[in-house]
């Protein structure tokens, strides 16, 4: 009797899972569209309230400075979240390799030997080629010297770092401590991240060494998604390795040189908007985290220089609060023992 019925395939429920999925691709799109909207609000924002006197002058002094919050933010975050993806940990930063440190002693050192006055005749085209040229053959010859043979791996890099960044500071204390006080007040002008006045010869150069950077990095973020399941996994499904790090290490060498030699050092900016952005958007692919950590990183920079601005009313520099908020935000992720 049965032998001629056919029976109606099953309708089966959706999948727990897929239903999980499509809701945080859903809320990946909504918060990254709200990070668009929030960069763009504090953009116009930034560039009008407040205005008095001659518009052009104001457009023109805001736009510069508009041009290097949003170049340092975005280099500063995509390049903070790729490290700390080779890395494998989420509590450190380019500025672990020394970077911030040998900016500090590449000026240190100017100023002593050849005094406060030799900035003013050097120019700061000259000042920008010098500190990018210097943090920049830093990098490339620590990553060549760590890599020439596949048994070293990042946590040799990550110690190197450290003890770099240490000895890098006692010869900056040292030499300060022989510098004039019109001198050493001269250097103090250049160690905190200014906004206030950019050049737009360096702007242009440093915004288009960011556009080369990020377009570096597009095809290793797939790459990156896999590097982030450890060396060894990342060996086991046929990845190169050691090739992708590096390249990837030679990517945010170049983005932090050119951001830190354009405004000076901003130590806890990159910790504070790469954790933010992981933290925003519940993804792991680095197609999504990438553009995600530059816009956090664009939405920190204009709207702390708002809040230097219109509330601390330029009583102190965008570095000083980053790097107050940044050192808050690192003991919290350090006390709730996050897994980083």
């Amino acid at each position: 009797m049965t032998a001629g019925l056919q029976l109606a395939p099953r309708q089966l429920p959706p999948s727990a899972s897929s239903e999980e999925e499509r809701h945080r691709e859903r809320q990946v799109r909504r918060r990254t569209s709200g990070l668009v909207v929030l960069a763009l609000l504090g953009a116009v924002t930034y560039l009008v309230v407040g205005v008095a006197g001659s518009w052009e002058y104001a457009m023109d002094l805001r736009g510069r400075q508009l041009g290097a919050l949003v170049v340092v933010g975005a280099a500063v975050g995509a390049s903070s979240l790729v490290f700390q993806t080779v890395a494998g940990s989420r509590i450190l930063t380019p500025s672990v390799m020394g970077f911030d440190s040998l900016y500090v002693l590449v000026q240190t050192v100017v100023v002593y030997t050849l005094g406060g006055n030799a900035l003013a005749l050097m120019g700061v085209p000259e000042r920008f080629l010098l500190n990018t040229a210097v943090l920049t053959g830093f990098g490339l010859l620590l990553y060549r010297w760590l890599f020439r043979a596949h048994s070293r791996n990042l946590f040799v890099l990550v110690l190197v770092g450290i003890v770099l960044g240490s000895f890098f500071s006692a010869l900056t204390t040292f030499a300060s401590r022989l510098l004039s006080p019109d001198d050493y007040l001269t250097l103090q002008q250049l160690l905190f991240a200014s906004f206030n006045t950019v050049d737009r010869s360096l702007l242009v150069v440093t915004t288009a060494a960011t556009v080369l950077g990020l377009a570096a990095l597009v095809p290793l973020l797939r790459q990156l998604d896999v590097v982030a399941l450890g060396r060894d996994g990342a060996v086991a499904v046929g990845l190169d390795h050691h090739r992708t790090v590096t390249r990837t290490l030679v990517v945010v060498t170049v983005l932090v040189a050119t951001s830190t030699a354009l405004v000076g050092p901003m130590l806890f900016l990159g910790l504070l908007v790469a954790n933010l952005a992981r933290q925003l958007v519940p993804a792991h692919r680095h197609t999504v985290l990438v553009p995600v950590a530059a816009l956090v990183g664009v939405v920190c920079t204009v709207g702390g220089q708002l809040v230097v601005n219109h509330v601390l009313a330029f009583q102190t520099t965008l570095s000083v609060v980053v790097n107050l908020v940044g050192g808050l935000y690192f003991l919290i992720l350090l006390l709730k023992a996050v897994r980083l």
